[in-house]
């Protein structure tokens, strides 16, 4: 009978390697690197000789980049013979492969691989899953949140989003709620959490820069004289000139359509400082200046979660069009999608980002962005196969250009075909995108949905 599996940790240096492998190991200066400072994360699996020497079965590659990384020790699984490893490895691919297998259990058994030192791409090879499912589940298997998940029954997809945000429980809460209510809107909703905390990254660093200097911030004032902050833009010196930047004492921070931010400079005791109100801000032509309703504000709450949950659409769209080329055939109706875009969106043939088409059929993307810089030309003049996946990613890129963040305002028939072909091919559209979507049924089709 075999003896169990223990885990060592040995001098990589100590260690036998197969000389053929230290000339095909590739070792980066990233890997080496964060090897250096991380250490060997999931343990090599080895046998021991009767002579006591150590050889490495798997995990050749790590342990040479630890000699390289001068670590002293790493982690090793020592088996009792090289038949063992092999017999471990075939036992948990048969488990895997068991129909009545629950996702939590797969992952568990891509946990008990990598545990004895088998690579995703080893794991994906022998279990016959994709090398991303293999990797998403160990991901998830090593967040305590995706753990749990998992062993709530949620899937793997599922598991590693909430692993994505375990730290953030007001995200979490609500990822569960969708998982829950609506489960098919759970990448559009993952994807807005990310953009959001996106934004709020970037206005958070944007602000400390500002305190960092010295400088005061304000929320946005207001328009009249009863506020005790006011815009510079609003106020004239006690001599009549108009007050400049230079007079400000404060400023405040305001985003614009495209999410970037500035500051706006104001005037804090505007009054005492001896500064007046313009006479001009009172005109009629101003009047439109005062505070919104509660209506317009309601507006405006409304465009601008609209207008941030397309930008995330945006990502989710065309993530899905990219798993979609990763498979091993086009899907169906591929040649009347691309002839009907052609003869009747001619834009999106002549119009395409060539960068955005080239990541969705995952083709290398190099050379410097000039003018004339188009990595899918590149790629199609390099690659004579599977032709009609760069066309369709050609396609689909030319009608993403013409979608803006604010498209739900006018929706067009160019975007109603590009996503109703999405929804035939299995996408989920979001709300947002669903607005797009129904705006071409007719009035009594809506009344029934």
């Amino acid at each position: 009978m075999n003896a169990a599996p223990t885990l060592e940790m040995l001098d990589p240096t100590t260690l036998t390697v197969d000389i053929n492998v230290r000339k095909d190991a590739a070792l980066t200066a990233d890997f080496i690197a964060s090897i250096k400072e991380h250490g060997v994360m999931e343990p090599v699996i080895a046998h021991r000789k009767e002579d006591g020497t150590v050889h490495v079965l798997m995990g050749q590659r790590r342990t040479l980049g630890a000699i390289e990384a001068k670590r002293n020790e790493i982690p090793v699984m020592i088996i009792s013979s090289p038949e063992e490893a092999e017999r471990i490895v075939t036992q948990v691919v048969e488990n895997i492969q068991r129909a009545e297998l629950t996702e939590a259990d797969e992952a568990d058994a891509y946990h008990q691989l990598s545990l004895i030192g088998v690579s995703a791409a080893a794991i994906a090879k022998k279990t016959g899953r994709r090398k991303t499912t293999v990797e998403s589940a160990l991901k998830a298997k090593a967040s305590e949140a995706g753990a749990a998940a998992l062993g709530k029954g949620y899937t793997i997809e599922e598991a590693l989003i909430l692993a994505e945000f375990e730290s953030d429980e007001e995200a979490t809460a609500e990822l569960e709620s969708v998982i829950m209510d609506e489960p098919d809107q759970l990448f559009h909703v993952a994807q807005q959490l990310r953009d959001d905390r996106e934004r709020a990254a970037a206005l958070a660093a944007f602000t400390a820069e500002l305190e960092a200097a010295g400088t005061t911030i304000v929320e946005a004032p207001g328009y009249n004289e009863d506020n005790e902050t006011l815009r510079v833009s609003s106020l004239n010196r006690a001599d009549g000139e108009r007050a400049t930047e230079e007079d400000g004492n404060a400023v405040y921070i305001h985003t614009n359509y495209n999410g970037e931010h500035s500051t706006i400079p104001v005037i804090i005791g505007w009054k005492e400082l001896g500064f007046a109100l313009r006479h001009s801000y009172h005109s009629s032509s101003s009047a439109n200046k005062g505070p919104m309703t509660d209506e317009q504000k309601a507006e405006r709450k409304t465009l601008i979660a609209n207008n941030k949950a397309m930008e995330s659409g945006t990502t989710v769209r065309r993530e899905f069009v990219k798993n979609l080329l990763a498979k091993k055939q086009a899907p169906k109706g591929w040649q009347y999608f691309t002839v009907h875009a052609i003869t009747h969106h001619s834009e999106t043939a002549s119009g395409y980002d060539g960068e955005v088409a080239a990541e969705m059929v995952s083709a290398k993307i190099e050379g410097e962005k000039t003018w004339a810089w188009n990595p899918l030309r590149t790629h199609v003049a390099k690659s004579t196969t599977r032709p009609e996946f760069s066309l369709i990613a050609l396609v689909c890129a030319g009608y993403e250009k013409t979608i803006a963040k604010d498209s739900w305002r006018s929706p067009s028939q160019t975007h109603r075909d590009y996503l109703n072909q999405l929804v035939l091919w299995g996408y989920t559209p979001s709300e947002v995108e669903n607005l797009i979507i129904d705006s071409g049924k007719p009035a009594e089709e809506e009344a029934a949905a």
